[in-house]
């Protein structure tokens, strides 16, 4: 029996017995009514003690349920991030970040500290999005931006265990002055790429050209045959020019063997006048004529390359421009610093002018 069963037997038993004193004092019952009086309040205790004890044994009355009401939605926990610099795999080239990070708090011991999940949330992101861009050349920010979007996708608990983060509407973009400049050393590699297998290219020529082809006149012929093979007679008419070719590539004098063919002997050209008189016109002579011994002067038509110039000009014996001619020749080897080529023309010419620049022409001696 509870203590509320108990008091509401007392509460009833103390009523019905007042009520039953007020009624009795007011009809002024007999003596021997009051002992019945009081019997009869014990049995009502006894039934209503009975009535309560009775009621709390049976189940509870079944309220039906209220119909299932909406759960209220969590609220969402995300803040924007905005223009943050990210390197990339090169130095002084950071990408610009932006994104929504959003997170969820896990359970933590109720001796942990107080922690802020904005901050932890949007450092573990940041950290994560390093990771991807610090391994990527910066003039691939698209891809870049797509390889955020799937690392930054997932739920993933920060370094202390609080808190589990990702990103949202990641963007990732380069300055445009550093995509600038990304194209210009581009550009400035490729070019000097290109340069780079011309001057191989030219290189291998050169050595090709050097030391094999006109490593001498046999090669030099060997390889104008191979490349016209059906103009055997054009081979034979030009050994004399391959053959100072080979010479001139390997800075040496035309083979013994092939002098006749590359330098064929000219008849010399003197210029005579009598000394103290007027100037006279240049003739040619044969060297055999000149003051050189006989040894000398076939040395001369052999080796001299004046002879075979004056020839590929077309210049005759008794050709008026020769004077012109010499005199051009010793200027243009004066430009150039070839004391040698000037001897040599005054020797054959034997021009008398005057080292400085001079208006008047110059004098011929014989």
């Amino acid at each position: 029996m509870s203590s509320g069963q108990k008091t509401m037997t007392a509460f009833v038993t103390v009523i019905l017995g007042l009520i039953l004193v007020i009624l009795g004092l007011s009809a002024s019952w007999p003596p021997w009514a009051w002992p019945a009086t009081a019997a009869l309040l014990l049995v009502i205790a006894l039934v209503t003690h009975r009535v309560l004890d009775q009621g709390s044994d049976s189940p509870p009355p079944y309220f039906p349920p209220d119909p299932d009401e909406p759960l209220p939605s969590p609220q969402r926990q995300e803040q924007r991030v905005a223009y943050v610099a990210l390197p990339s795999s090169v130095a002084d080239y950071d990408f610009s970040f932006s994104a929504t990070v959003r997170w969820a708090l896990l359970e933590a011991p109720d001796d942990a500290p107080y922690i802020n999940p904005a901050g932890l949330a949007i450092d573990a992101v940041l950290q994560r999005a390093r990771a991807v861009t610090a391994q990527q050349p910066p003039h691939q920010a698209a891809f870049v931006q797509h390889q955020l979007d799937g690392a930054l996708g997932t739920m993933r608990p920060d370094a202390t265990g609080r808190i589990l983060a990702m990103a949202l509407d990641v963007s990732l973009h380069l300055s445009d002055i550093d995509r600038d400049r990304l194209a210009k050393l581009s550009n400035v590699r490729k070019d000097e790429d290109v340069w780079e297998h011309e001057r191989n290219y030219e290189r291998s020529k050169r050595a090709y050209l050097g030391d094999d082809v006109l490593k001498d006149p046999g090669s030099a012929v060997v390889w104008w045959l191979a490349r016209n093979d059906e103009k055997v007679e054009g081979a034979v008419d030009r050994i004399g020019l391959l053959a100072r070719l080979s010479a001139a590539a390997n800075n040496e004098r035309v083979a013994p063997a092939f002098e006749h063919l590359a330098a064929p002997t000219m008849p010399a050209f003197a210029a005579s006048a009598s000394e103290g008189g007027p100037r006279s016109t240049p003739t040619w002579e044969p060297l055999g004529f000149s003051a050189l011994p006989d040894d000398e002067a076939a040395d001369e038509a052999r080796e001299s390359p004046l002879d075979s110039l004056l020839a590929w000009f077309g210049f005759s014996a008794d050709d008026e421009d020769l004077e012109l001619f010499a005199e051009r020749v010793i200027d243009l080897a004066r430009a150039h610093g070839k004391a040698d080529v000037i001897d040599e023309v005054k020797r054959r010419f034997q021009p008398t002018r005057p080292d400085s620049d001079d208006a008047s022409p110059p004098e011929y001696a014989p």
